[in-house]
Protein backbone atom coordinates (compact mmCIF):
# COMPACT_ATOMS: atom_id res chain seq x y z
CA UNK A 1 0.00 0.00 0.00
CA UNK A 2 1.06 3.70 -1.11
CA UNK A 3 0.21 6.58 0.63
CA UNK A 4 -0.14 9.63 -1.87
CA UNK A 5 -0.54 13.12 0.13
CA UNK A 6 -1.28 15.77 -2.62
CA UNK A 7 -3.81 18.55 -2.81
CA UNK A 8 -3.95 18.86 -6.56
CA UNK A 9 -6.47 15.91 -7.37
CA UNK A 10 -5.85 16.13 -10.77
CA UNK A 11 -2.15 15.23 -9.97
CA UNK A 12 -3.28 13.11 -7.17
CA UNK A 13 -5.71 11.21 -9.50
CA UNK A 14 -2.69 10.48 -12.12
CA UNK A 15 -0.87 9.03 -9.18
CA UNK A 16 -2.73 6.72 -7.97
CA UNK A 17 -3.62 5.38 -11.11
CA UNK A 18 0.17 4.90 -12.24
CA UNK A 19 0.67 3.03 -8.95
CA UNK A 20 -2.59 0.90 -9.61
CA UNK A 21 -0.94 0.31 -13.21
CA UNK A 22 1.95 -0.89 -11.93
CA UNK A 23 0.91 -3.17 -9.04
CA UNK A 24 0.45 -1.08 -6.14
CA UNK A 25 -2.29 -0.40 -3.52
CA UNK A 26 -2.60 3.21 -3.23
CA UNK A 27 -4.91 5.77 -1.53
CA UNK A 28 -4.65 9.64 -2.05
CA UNK A 29 -4.97 12.20 0.67
CA UNK A 30 -5.81 16.57 0.78
CA UNK A 31 -3.78 16.75 3.49
CA UNK A 32 -2.52 15.11 6.69
CA UNK A 33 -5.35 15.21 8.44
CA UNK A 34 -6.93 12.08 6.26
CA UNK A 35 -3.40 11.12 6.21
CA UNK A 36 -3.05 10.48 10.36
CA UNK A 37 -6.39 9.31 9.78
CA UNK A 38 -5.60 6.51 7.87
CA UNK A 39 -2.47 5.55 9.66
CA UNK A 40 -4.80 4.86 12.38
CA UNK A 41 -6.32 1.87 10.53
CA UNK A 42 -3.13 0.29 8.18
CA UNK A 43 0.23 1.08 7.40
CA UNK A 44 1.78 1.96 4.39
CA UNK A 45 4.58 0.29 2.28
CA UNK A 46 5.73 4.03 1.49
CA UNK A 47 4.14 7.55 1.69
CA UNK A 48 4.44 10.38 -1.25
CA UNK A 49 3.96 13.57 0.47
CA UNK A 50 4.02 17.05 -0.89
CA UNK A 51 5.63 20.00 0.58
CA UNK A 52 3.20 22.68 -0.04
CA UNK A 53 -0.19 21.42 1.26
CA UNK A 54 -3.36 23.40 2.77
CA UNK A 55 -2.98 23.77 6.43
CA UNK A 56 -0.15 21.66 8.17
CA UNK A 57 3.15 21.25 5.49
CA UNK A 58 4.96 18.52 4.42
CA UNK A 59 7.45 19.11 6.48
CA UNK A 60 5.87 19.82 9.51
CA UNK A 61 3.91 16.26 8.89
CA UNK A 62 7.26 14.68 7.90
CA UNK A 63 8.42 15.43 11.39
CA UNK A 64 5.19 14.20 13.22
CA UNK A 65 6.00 11.16 11.40
CA UNK A 66 9.35 10.57 12.33
CA UNK A 67 9.02 11.01 16.36
CA UNK A 68 6.22 8.85 16.58
CA UNK A 69 7.41 5.33 17.40
CA UNK A 70 4.67 3.39 15.13
CA UNK A 71 5.32 5.52 11.79
CA UNK A 72 9.37 6.23 12.27
CA UNK A 73 10.18 3.92 10.02
CA UNK A 74 8.04 4.06 7.37
CA UNK A 75 9.64 5.20 3.88
CA UNK A 76 8.80 8.66 3.01
CA UNK A 77 9.68 10.54 -0.64
CA UNK A 78 9.31 13.98 -0.95
CA UNK A 79 7.71 15.92 -3.47
CA UNK A 80 9.31 20.14 -3.60
CA UNK A 81 8.47 22.24 -5.91
CA UNK A 82 11.48 22.71 -8.70
CA UNK A 83 14.26 24.16 -7.40
CA UNK A 84 13.46 24.42 -4.24
CA UNK A 85 16.80 23.28 -2.37
CA UNK A 86 16.31 24.52 1.16
CA UNK A 87 13.30 22.39 1.63
CA UNK A 88 14.77 19.25 -0.34
CA UNK A 89 17.68 19.59 2.33
CA UNK A 90 14.95 20.15 5.12
CA UNK A 91 13.12 17.24 4.05
CA UNK A 92 16.46 15.10 4.22
CA UNK A 93 17.34 16.12 6.87
CA UNK A 94 14.50 15.51 9.05
CA UNK A 95 14.51 11.68 7.72
CA UNK A 96 12.93 11.90 4.22
CA UNK A 97 14.20 8.88 1.98
CA UNK A 98 14.25 10.94 -1.14
CA UNK A 99 12.51 13.75 -2.99
CA UNK A 100 11.08 14.70 -6.42
CA UNK A 101 11.40 17.89 -7.66
CA UNK A 102 7.47 18.68 -9.17
CA UNK A 103 6.27 18.41 -12.07
CA UNK A 104 7.52 14.65 -12.22
CA UNK A 105 7.02 12.01 -14.72
CA UNK A 106 4.66 9.28 -13.39
CA UNK A 107 7.80 6.59 -14.49
CA UNK A 108 10.38 8.39 -12.45
CA UNK A 109 8.17 7.99 -9.42
CA UNK A 110 7.55 4.64 -9.72
CA UNK A 111 11.28 4.14 -10.09
CA UNK A 112 12.18 6.19 -6.79
CA UNK A 113 9.39 4.27 -5.13
CA UNK A 114 10.33 0.78 -5.81
CA UNK A 115 14.30 2.15 -5.17
CA UNK A 116 13.69 3.22 -1.80
CA UNK A 117 11.04 0.11 -0.91
CA UNK A 118 14.16 -1.76 -2.08
CA UNK A 119 16.70 0.26 0.09
CA UNK A 120 14.27 0.53 3.29
CA UNK A 121 13.06 -3.22 3.07
CA UNK A 122 13.99 -5.61 6.55
CA UNK A 123 16.96 -7.58 5.90
CA UNK A 124 15.94 -9.74 9.16
CA UNK A 125 12.56 -11.47 9.82
CA UNK A 126 11.64 -10.24 13.41
CA UNK A 127 11.70 -12.80 16.20
CA UNK A 128 8.17 -13.80 18.07
CA UNK A 129 8.00 -12.98 21.05
CA UNK A 130 7.00 -14.98 24.36
CA UNK A 131 5.51 -14.51 27.43
CA UNK A 132 4.26 -18.12 29.41
CA UNK A 133 1.48 -19.09 26.69
CA UNK A 134 0.98 -15.75 25.33
CA UNK A 135 2.68 -15.20 21.60
CA UNK A 136 3.36 -12.16 19.71
CA UNK A 137 4.34 -12.62 15.88
CA UNK A 138 5.51 -9.26 14.44
CA UNK A 139 5.86 -10.98 11.16
CA UNK A 140 2.24 -11.51 10.84
CA UNK A 141 0.77 -9.03 13.10
CA UNK A 142 -0.65 -12.05 14.77
CA UNK A 143 -1.47 -12.72 18.66
CA UNK A 144 -1.48 -16.28 20.13
CA UNK A 145 -3.19 -17.01 23.77
CA UNK A 146 -3.22 -20.69 25.05
CA UNK A 147 -2.40 -21.20 21.41
CA UNK A 148 -5.86 -19.45 20.11
CA UNK A 149 -5.75 -16.27 17.67
CA UNK A 150 -6.71 -13.31 19.40
CA UNK A 151 -8.19 -10.35 17.03
CA UNK A 152 -6.62 -7.10 18.87
CA UNK A 153 -7.18 -3.33 17.16
CA UNK A 154 -3.85 -1.52 16.01
CA UNK A 155 -3.36 0.70 19.56
CA UNK A 156 -3.93 -2.55 21.81
CA UNK A 157 -1.46 -4.92 19.83
CA UNK A 158 1.28 -1.88 19.66
CA UNK A 159 0.68 -1.52 23.67
CA UNK A 160 0.94 -5.64 24.22
CA UNK A 161 3.93 -5.24 22.15
CA UNK A 162 5.90 -2.89 24.13
CA UNK A 163 4.88 -4.48 27.56
CA UNK A 164 6.47 -8.23 25.91
CA UNK A 165 9.52 -6.71 24.28
CA UNK A 166 10.36 -5.37 28.13
CA UNK A 167 9.28 -7.88 30.66
CA UNK A 168 9.63 -6.53 34.14
CA UNK A 169 9.68 -2.99 33.00
CA UNK A 170 7.21 -0.87 34.37
CA UNK A 171 5.69 1.82 32.04
CA UNK A 172 3.96 5.12 33.41
CA UNK A 173 0.63 5.61 31.98
CA UNK A 174 2.15 8.80 30.19
CA UNK A 175 4.99 6.92 28.56
CA UNK A 176 2.53 4.45 27.03
CA UNK A 177 0.14 7.51 25.95
CA UNK A 178 3.75 9.00 23.84
CA UNK A 179 4.83 6.09 22.63
CA UNK A 180 1.61 4.30 21.21
CA UNK A 181 -0.36 7.54 21.01
CA UNK A 182 2.29 9.68 19.62
CA UNK A 183 3.52 13.01 21.72
CA UNK A 184 1.07 15.55 19.91
CA UNK A 185 -2.16 13.16 21.55
CA UNK A 186 -3.75 15.39 24.49
CA UNK A 187 -6.38 13.11 25.90
CA UNK A 188 -6.68 11.91 29.19
CA UNK A 189 -4.39 8.46 30.99
CA UNK A 190 -7.64 7.39 31.45
CA UNK A 191 -7.18 6.10 27.72
CA UNK A 192 -4.34 4.10 28.76
CA UNK A 193 -6.68 2.11 31.71
CA UNK A 194 -9.60 1.77 29.07
CA UNK A 195 -7.60 -0.13 26.46
CA UNK A 196 -5.75 -2.36 29.10
CA UNK A 197 -8.96 -3.48 30.41
CA UNK A 198 -10.04 -4.47 26.76
CA UNK A 199 -6.81 -6.11 26.34
CA UNK A 200 -6.81 -8.23 29.29
CA UNK A 201 -10.59 -9.43 28.18
CA UNK A 202 -9.43 -10.45 24.69
CA UNK A 203 -6.22 -12.02 26.24
CA UNK A 204 -8.15 -14.14 28.71
CA UNK A 205 -6.13 -16.17 30.97
CA UNK A 206 -2.97 -14.31 29.45
CA UNK A 207 -4.68 -11.34 30.49
CA UNK A 208 -3.14 -11.88 33.81
CA UNK A 209 0.62 -10.98 32.69
CA UNK A 210 0.06 -7.46 32.72
CA UNK A 211 -0.03 -6.64 36.22
CA UNK A 212 -1.15 -2.86 37.22
CA UNK A 213 1.88 -1.12 39.18
CA UNK A 214 -0.73 0.87 41.51
CA UNK A 215 -0.10 4.24 41.22
CA UNK A 216 2.40 4.32 38.57
CA UNK A 217 1.24 1.68 35.24
CA UNK A 218 1.62 -1.69 33.88
CA UNK A 219 4.21 -4.05 33.15
CA UNK A 220 4.30 -7.30 32.18
CA UNK A 221 5.23 -10.42 34.08
CA UNK A 222 6.19 -13.99 32.74
CA UNK A 223 3.20 -15.42 35.12
CA UNK A 224 0.03 -14.95 36.66
CA UNK A 225 0.22 -13.17 40.12
CA UNK A 226 3.43 -11.47 39.26
CA UNK A 227 5.95 -13.80 39.19
CA UNK A 228 8.89 -12.50 37.28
Amino acid sequence: MIYCVEDDSGVRDLMLYTLNSAGFAAKGFVDGSGLFDALQEEQPQLIMLDIMLPGEDGISILKKLRRQPDTADIPVIMATAKGTEYDKVIGLDLGADDYLAKPFGMMEMISRIRAVLRRTSPKETERPLQIGSLELHPETYTVLANGTPVSLTRKEYQMLRILMENPRKVFTRDQLLERVWGVDYTGETRTVDVHIGTLRTKLGACGDYIETVRGVGYRMVKEAGGRL
